[in-house]
């Protein structure tokens, strides 16, 4: 009998992870505190036990996910950030192919009067562009990637915030970023000088662009 306890907490604690892991995967990636002890019933210390571990991971307060070694940052970019999340500045520009490296961490444009508290993450690193929602929306295309198909805003648009966020970006992600729009074919300088009104960067793209194209 004594030989039969220990096997059964065993068999318990991996049932009830893959519990949990199938509800993580019902919600295309999280589960809140609340589904895994209300609904399934599984200990607050057990759930704290398998973060701990690493057999699951910490997102925010109240939300979790599977271990770091099974699910992709981008697949918890989307969990997060789909519905009303655009990937600008470095991300953008790395998606764009204006980056070589993928930057450390993710820059999200959102509304301005969303939560704040959706990006007080324990994991991933993001980095909020809070936005009003006319300019939010503007220059919106979605990334061709049946893996990863986020919002992200055009090449154009992209370049105007890169060239008004100046200050908050790496100097030399800065340059590889703009030099890399400057040498593509598939510009659009039409829709460059539209968002450059708009975004209120007109003399920075004429002195900064303006002399290569």
């Amino acid at each position: 009998m004594s030989e039969e306890i220990p096997m059964y907490r065993e068999e318990k604690r991996t049932y009830d992870l893959e519990r949990i892991e199938a509800l993580i995967e019902e919600n295309g990636g999280l589960a809140r505190t609340s589904q895994i002890t209300g609904e399934l019933g599984v200990d607050y210390r057990r759930l704290q036990q398998f973060v701990a571990e690493g057999s699951l991971t910490k997102i925010r307060n109240g939300a979790y996910t599977y271990s770091k070694d099974r699910i992709s940052e981008e697949r918890l970019i989307y969990a997060l950030f789909h519905q009303d999340g655009v990937l600008t500045m470095e991300s953008a520009l790395y998606y764009h192919g204006y980056l070589k490296q993928r930057p450390y961490g993710w820059s999200i444009a959102i509304d301005k009067n969303a939560s704040k508290s959706r990006f007080k993450l324990c994991y991933p690193i993001v980095k909020p562009y809070y936005t009003k929602e006319n300019v939010l929306k503007t220059g919106v295309m979605t990334l061709d990637r049946k893996d990863f198909p986020m919002k992200i805003y055009d090449k154009d648009r992209l370049i105007c915030d890169v060239l008004k966020y100046q200050e908050k970006m790496d100097r030399k992600e800065f340059r590889e970023g703009v030099f890399s729009y400057i040498r593509d074919e598939d510009k659009n300088v039409v829709n460059l000088m539209k968002y450059a009104k708009e975004r209120q960067v007109i003399a920075k793209v004429r002195n900064m662009i303006g002399v290569w194209l």
